[in-house]
């Protein structure tokens, strides 16, 4: 059975309108008057695609009846994937209007602040998955729906301070952005091998349930674990590798320049 959530498409497409209408003649006062570069947009709408793909169909099917395997990889499309393609694709002058207001951006530099932008989403993702709280969410569709919200609201916060649009909520610089790259997968890896190496099944929820493609509830769980682990941990590695290698570019290119 494949699960079609209207509240989520529903969503989608406000965000999607939201986003053209905003970078569209009505907004563009607020910024440049040359066109709009269409890689943003497609990384906008690839992010909206991740949502859609995590949160519609035989993923969430499977995440939601029968294998955490799957669930666990709804999370990392919804906090390490979905989000940078989602920032990525913002400009800059879109958001400066809401920036300007008062009070938000002094709260918006207190969130993006290093510390901040690390513990804020790494106890929401340690939070959702201690098994008290993971089969209360499991059992109840409304707090579900809230998981979902809190670990994408985490995953842009987590992803804020590497791809910040809006320069009044700068970018590290790139040696700090390897720093915090680094520590920002320990988490998430530490998560995934408690989770992976149990002996027990922690979720009730997943081992009371049918079970898919001859998995066993522990093997489920092992493998979920390993999937927020690993892959997480590598998303992180090949990011902080990009921050090197792009670095290291802008350097040499400095190097030359001031060698002319």
């Amino acid at each position: 059975m494949v699960d079609v959530h209207v509240e989520v498409v529903i969503g989608l497409l406000l965000l999607a309108c939201a986003y053209c209408w905003g970078v569209g003649p009505v907004r563009r006062r607020f910024g440049s008057a040359d066109r709009f570069p269409r890689a943003q947009a497609l990384a906008y709408f690839g992010g909206l695609t991740v949502i859609g793909v995590a949160l519609n169909g035989p993923l969430h099917a499977l995440a939601d009846r029968s294998l955490f395997s799957s669930h666990m990889i709804q999370h990392l499309l919804l906090m390490l994937v979905a989000p940078p393609l989602l920032l990525a694709g913002m400009p800059g002058w879109l958001l400066s209007p809401l920036l300007s207001a008062r009070g938000v951006a002094r709260i918006g530099r207190a969130l993006v602040q290093p510390i901040a932008a690390l513990a804020i989403p790494n106890a929401v993702l340690a939070a959702w998955h201690l098994p008290l709280l993971f089969d209360w969410a499991m059992r109840e569709h409304g707090l579900h729906i809230l998981q979902h919200l809190m670990l994408m609201g985490g995953g842009l916060l987590m992803w804020w301070p590497i791809l910040s649009p809006a320069p009044e909520l700068p970018r590290l610089s790139p040696p700090a952005q390897m720093l915090y790259l680094f520590i920002a997968g320990l988490p998430m890896a530490l998560v995934g091998a408690l989770i992976a190496l149990a002996d027990d099944v922690l979720y009730p929820f997943y081992g009371a349930g049918p079970q898919a493609w001859g998995l066993t509830p522990l093997a489920d769980q092992r493998a979920g674990g390993v999937i927020m682990w690993v892959p997480g941990t590598l998303v992180f590695l090949v990011a902080l590798t990009a921050v090197f290698f792009r670095w290291a570019g802008e350097e040499a290119r400095a190097d030359a320049h001031g060698t002319q």
